[in-house]
């Protein structure tokens, strides 16, 4: 059964990170990339992290992407740039770089580990262990990462209000 569930959720985090990063419509890339967070958060209860599951989907999946479409709501860029193509070096390499991927991939899978798996810890995902790594060894990373998100908040709210 585990085996099925991380076929599924392993279908849905690729084709959900496809549709992101090439979909021209930011909308739907934005709404692809929540299912594709919400595959992460599956990941994660196949792991017996409920926790971290949990806030995969109120944070990322909740929160953080209501303040993505918020921004590309309030920015709305106009047609003539979003119509414009080109990238074609970006494309080409984009594309071999997947293949590569999907080629290594492939090889780990054929080649197996299945003895290097070890059995995670009663306290692995819980509520103290998380608190504990977050507010310890990742505290710095972590208020980074808030004052980036604000920053950027501001930025896209300074751009839209330039426009007006």
């Amino acid at each position: 059964m585990e085996l099925v569930a991380f076929i599924v959720l392993s279908a849905l985090a690729i084709v959900s990170g496809v549709v992101v990063i090439t979909h021209r419509n930011q909308v739907i890339a934005a709404l692809s990339l929540a299912a594709n967070l919400v595959a992460l958060a599956g990941f994660y209860l196949l792991l017996q992290a409920q926790f971290l599951a949990l806030l995969q989907v109120i944070l990322y999946a909740g929160a953080i992407m209501v303040l993505v479409l918020f921004v590309l709501m309030l920015l709305s860029l106009p047609d003539e740039i979003r119509q414009r193509r080109g990238g074609r070096v970006q494309a080409t390499l984009g594309i071999g770089l997947a293949a590569a991927f999907v080629i290594l991939l492939g090889l780990a899978i054929a080649r197996g580990s299945a003895g290097s798996s070890f059995p995670a810890s009663a306290q692995f995902g819980t509520v103290e262990s998380v608190g504990q790594a977050l507010f310890t060894r990742f505290f710095y990373a972590f208020e980074a990462i808030s004052l980036l998100l604000v920053v950027a908040m501001v930025g896209a709210v300074l751009l839209a209000k330039r426009r007006l």
